[in-house]
């Protein structure tokens, strides 16, 4: 993977800049190869090399090269300098900071890292063929208000909001690093007219939906759900890492963020 990208507009004045940099496990040539370009940690190489399965590898592969590269666009540091760490629910940081943020999603189909400076993120991706199978345990993780509103909807349109509900959950709670020690029944989405969607926390879990603004797309043939704790509008750049060879901006239609648009952002 390359470490610079052909164009790397930034974002000022109301706008908080976010960049989502999306990676195919499939177009790497082969994950036995390992990691010959000298990237990842002697710790992730052993990881590497434990998986049995060549998708599993692939798909490690993929997101320890694409977290490195991504994060050398916004800082000095060659992509194998980065040091990780975890809290004690799993949610990855740099050591030492830096002032840079990102959260990872990744599937056998499609590796996410969304990176931002000096705010909690989350993201999810999944796979748009998994709504059905979504739908079937949204029992588990559904609000009474949620689950009111997927009863008047389609079959169909039930499967498609299960996934966005669910991909909505995961990014919020990766964002706020607590793992399932939140309940995702306590955290709510209401679909209103006028396609805007309200974020409703319940008091038990310690926080405001204010604080947030969120995001959901259909990209690459997965439902991706974006969080970013600020009371700024987030401004979001793709990129698309490619072995080999540059990057490529993703062009987009403009996202949609919610809450709606507020006096500050104008």
């Amino acid at each position: 993977m390359p470490t610079q990208p052909e164009d790397n507009g930034g974002s000022s004045g109301a706008y908080m800049p976010l960049y989502l940099w999306l990676a195919r496990p499939n177009e790497l040539k082969t994950a036995d190869d390992l990691d010959d370009g000298h990237v990842l940690s002697n710790e992730e190489n052993a990881r590497l090399r434990a998986f049995r399965f060549e998708r599993d590898r692939r798909q490690y592969l993929t997101t320890r090269l694409l977290v490195r590269n991504a994060l050398s666009h916004y800082h000095p540091n060659p992509p194998h300098a980065w040091r990780f760490q975890t809290n004690s629910y799993g949610k990855p940081a740099l050591d030492p900071d830096c002032g840079l943020r990102f959260n990872l999603s990744n599937s056998p189909e499609l590796v996410v890292c969304l990176i931002g400076r000096g705010v909690e993120l989350g993201v999810d991706a999944e796979p748009l063929t998994r709504a059905s199978q979504t739908a079937s345990v949204s029992g588990e993780f559904l609000s009474a208000l949620e689950a009111a509103q997927l009863e008047a909807l389609s079959d169909e349109e039930r499967q498609s909001r299960t996934l966005s509900l669910w991909t909505l959950k995961e990014a919020y709670i990766k964002a706020r690093g607590l793992g399932l020690s939140l309940s995702l029944q306590g955290i709510s989405f209401a679909f209103e007219a006028q396609d805007e969607i309200r974020m409703n926390i319940h008091p038990s879990l310690n926080d405001d939906a204010s604080n947030w603004r969120f995001s959901l797309m259909d990209l690459a043939g997965h439902r991706i759900a974006l969080f970013a704790k600020s009371k700024s509008r987030p401004q979001l750049e793709i990129w698309k890492a490619q072995p080999l060879v540059a990057p490529i901006r993703v062009r987009h239609d403009e996202t949609v963020w919610f809450p709606g648009p507020r006096s500050s952002d104008t």
